[in-house]
This record gives C-alpha cells, sequence and structure tokens, in this order.
C-alpha cells in the first residue's frame, strides 16, 4: 500500500456561510457520510498561506517572536503570510514575507514541505519554503503595525530550535513542522534534493 493523501469529495447536501471576516469565513456544510447518514461540519475556510525557513551560512535559523492573540502568547515562528490573491505565486508570496518581515532576501529557495494546519476544523493549506543564500534586501525597511510592530527578530542554531520542538518550549505550527522537516532532510537526501521552488501544489493551483 502506497503512504500517500489522495483527492476525495464526499457529497455536500447543502451548504451555507453563516461568518464571512476580512480574510477568512466559517462554511457550514451537510455532508453524506458512507452509510447514507447527513452530518453538519463547520470549518473555517481559509486563502492559505507561505511560510519561510531561512537557514543561514553558519547553520542557524532566522526566528521572529511575535504576539498571538487567540492563544495569549508570544510565539517563536518563522516569517510567514496569507496568499492574499487567488492563484498567487506562492514563492512570489514567500519572498514578500521575507522581506517584509525581516528584510532579507535569498538566492536559493526549495520548497521545504505542504500542510494543512488542522484539516478537522479549517481547510488552510501552507507552503514551506527554505530559503539559502541570504543576504540584507535593498531599499526602506516595510512598515511594521499592529502585532508586528512589537515583533523581534533573531537567528537560532537549528539544533537549538529541534531541541525547543521536541522539549515543549516552541508551538508555531510552521517553525515545529520546518524545523523538523529540515533536520529530516538533513538526515536524508539532502537539502538539494528538496522540490523545485514551483513545484506544482494542488492544494493551491497557480500559474508560474
Amino acid at each position: 500500500m502506497t503512504i500517500k493523501d489522495t483527492p476525495e469529495e464526499w457529497e455536500v447536501r447543502a451548504t451555507e456561510t453563516p461568518f464571512r471576516g476580512k480574510k477568512t469565513s466559517v462554511r457550514t456544510d451537510d455532508v453524506v457520510m458512507p452509510d447514507g447518514s447527513v452530518v453538519t461540519r463547520d470549518y473555517q475556510v481559509h486563502p492559505g498561506s507561505v511560510a519561510v525557513l531561512a537557514l543561514d551560512e553558519t547553520g542557524q535559523v532566522l526566528v521572529i517572536r511575535q504576539y498571538r492573540h487567540p492563544v495569549r502568547e508570544k510565539l517563536w515562528e518563522i516569517p510567514a503570510g496569507l496568499l492574499d490573491v487567488p492563484g498567487e505565486n506562492p514563492l512570489h508570496a514567500a519572498q514578500r514575507e521575507l522581506y517584509e518581515e525581516a528584510h532579507v532576501k535569498a538566492e536559493d529557495w526549495r520548497v521545504l514541505t505542504d500542510v494543512y494546519t488542522s484539516p478537522g476544523g479549517c481547510d488552510e493549506a501552507v507552503r514551506v519554503f527554505l530559503a539559502r543564500g541570504l543576504s540584507e534586501a535593498e531599499g526602506e525597511r516595510f512598515a511594521a503595525e499592529d502585532e508586528e510592530s512589537d515583533m523581534e527578530l533573531t537567528r537560532v542554531p537549528v539544533a537549538e530550535l529541534a531541541r525547543g520542538v521536541l522539549a515543549g518550549d516552541l508551538h508555531n505550527s510552521c517553525l515545529v513542522v520546518g524545523v523538523l522537516s529540515l533536520v529530516a532532510a538533513q538526515a536524508g537526501d539532502g537539502l538539494d534534493a528538496l522540490r523545485p521552488a514551483e513545484a506544482t501544489w494542488p492544494a493551491r493551483p497557480f500559474e508560474v
């Protein structure tokens, strides 16, 4: 048996959107189960996101610390952001987020992993990129506002981040998935064997 996620769509008898927010909404579907029964499923509809694990030549990862109101914590994270435009090229979005949040650019981009953050209650799909060949971006820094105005920025060795994840000290999903995927890639076929930056992404199709 091949261990691989596969597309499948069960019949939806009825659907409505009881809430629409600025970037996301909540949808209620009546879904037909395999035994013929119909159940109601509520879930968040999300445009999708990108995240960037930026690795420098010394083996350190660029991380930011930001307040997250829903969990009432300041979390260490990797740069990330929404796909603001339907069909937006995720690589372009990732390059934008790295510039805006860290004022950094990268020469080498790979797809590190793709993940659904909470598929039981949200359709958010995230593409996590590996960025290498880092340097300071040109031009003025992006004007931070709201939570980002209090954001901290530093670089931390990969091994230290991995220990923090396993110790239960680091909780941001993109950081956790990105760091552990990086460690797995380094121990496996190597970083150059990762998918190219423009690899297809069925969860959020885009034009190259």
